[in-house]
């Protein structure tokens, strides 16, 4: 922690007093206290914002001057003669802000406005309030249409109006290619979804869904992939337990692999969420669905093992929180992801399609139907919409499906 015996000693915080930025610096000062960071990162970002304010003053420019492309030219310059961090834009655009916030520089300017943006707006408002979906579901649509409205020169509505099924099988077969078989998939299902909301809402006269091209999807591409019970258990073995971070992380594994919990349930996990009396708690799956959920001992053991051992000083009610500071919560299922796969690696666990969070849920979802679980409770379990999810499980049953198989008609090989 930033501590005030460091305050009354530090010869950068006195460089700072004397700069440009003088008596508004202990906002910054303060704004970095709250959040706990460490001395040793505290000291880092106070000394870039000393040598920020020295160059100012070389450059003849003050807080007046201060804006974000002032603060890229300083930071090219800077990386001419010491190594740049990663987080030396974010610790100056974080002074900034602060700064801004206390009205001493001039507010951000406003970037220009672009039509495309009430495009998206509209659609977002009607996928929100008709459709009913959570914030990180429309954001993906969003980051699809984007660049379909851009490189489709569409910026208004008349704009709208003039699309053709030909340019929409064009846009589909130039892009199909940048990623993967289920990228492209998905942007087609998100255009699909957009022309409908077009044709419903009256912006164009016919139903264009029909001109998006479908994306074939091979047999064995959707085969889960998952360890065997003794390699999920050598994951969770895996973590550090005499550490906050490694408190943390099996914590979150336990309810990976435990519970089947998807990486964006895990991150959305408040402390409101739990009902330790009743050993249960909510878990807020996909399309804004809540669900009550038993909790075992063995996982409520991790959880409260990581707040009382693990889980730093925080405002934030969110469960997991990052392990440096600001001590906040995942934003999304990123974080929970990169735990996962992190924790595989370190176990030397090979031979898997994907080393994510869905690992431990497939591991899981096959480990309970090769011990006599049926497809109903491993969905039920799982929470699953429809019936088909849970039948991609029934891939993995080679015990089962062993006996269906029809003899060799050139005998035993």
């Amino acid at each position: 922690m930033i501590t005030d015996d460091y305050l009354n000693t530090s010869r950068v915080l006195r460089g700072l007093k004397h700069g440009p930025f003088g008596e508004h610096i202990h906002l910054y000062v303060e704004w970095l206290q709250q959040r706990g960071y460490s001395r040793e990162v505290g000291h880092r970002y106070l000394s870039l914002a000393r040598d920020f304010g020295f160059w100012l003053d070389a450059t003849g420019s003050g807080l007046v001057d201060i804006r974000e492309e002032l603060v890229t030219r300083y930071l090219a310059e800077r990386s001419r003669h010491r190594p740049r961090y990663r987080g030396d834009a974010l610790a100056l655009a974080r002074l900034l802000s602060i700064l801004r916030d206390a009205n001493v520089i001039a507010p951000r300017p406003t970037p220009p406005h672009d039509p495309r943006e009430d495009i998206l707006q509209a659609y977002s408002l009607y996928m929100e309030r008709k459709r009913g979906l959570a914030p990180s579901s429309i954001a993906s649509h969003m980051w699809f249409l984007r660049p379909f409205l851009q490189e489709l020169g569409i910026a208004t509505n008349a704009d709208v109006a003039r699309l053709s099924g030909r340019d929409l099988a064009r846009y589909v077969e130039r892009h199909a290619g940048d990623s993967g078989a289920t990228t492209a998939r998905i942007m087609c299902s998100r255009l699909r979804v957009f022309l409908r909301y077009l044709h419903c809402e009256g912006f164009v006269a016919a139903d264009l869904t029909g001109a998006i091209p479908s994306i074939r999807r091979t047999s064995n591409e959707r085969l889960p992939s998952f360890m065997p019970i003794e390699k999920v258990q050598r994951v969770l073995d895996g973590c550090d337990q005499s550490t906050a971070t490694g408190r943390r992380d099996y914590a979150i594994l336990m309810l990976l692999a435990r519970l089947g919990l998807r990486a964006c349930e895990v991150a959305r996990l408040s402390l409101d969420d739990f009902d330790w009396r009743a050993g249960q708690f909510t878990v807020r799956g996909k399309g804004r669905k809540t669900a009550t959920m038993p909790l075992p001992p063995d996982v409520g053991t991790a959880i409260t093992s990581y707040l009382q051992h693990g889980r730093p000083q925080s405002d934030s009610r969110q469960l997991f929180l990052l392990a440096v500071a600001p001590y906040t919560g995942f934003k999304g299922a990123g974080g929970i992801q990169t735990v996962a796969r992190s924790a595989i690696v370190r176990a030397g666990i090979t031979g898997l399609a994907r080393r994510g969070s869905h690992a431990f849920r497939h591991s899981l979802a096959t480990g309970l139907l090769r011990s006599g679980a049926t497809l109903t409770e491993i969905g039920q379990l799982l929470r699953h919409a429809q019936q088909d999810t849970t039948r991609i499980y029934a891939k993995v049953d080679f015990d089962s499906l062993r006996p269906l198989g029809l003899p060799w008609l050139g005998g035993q090989q």
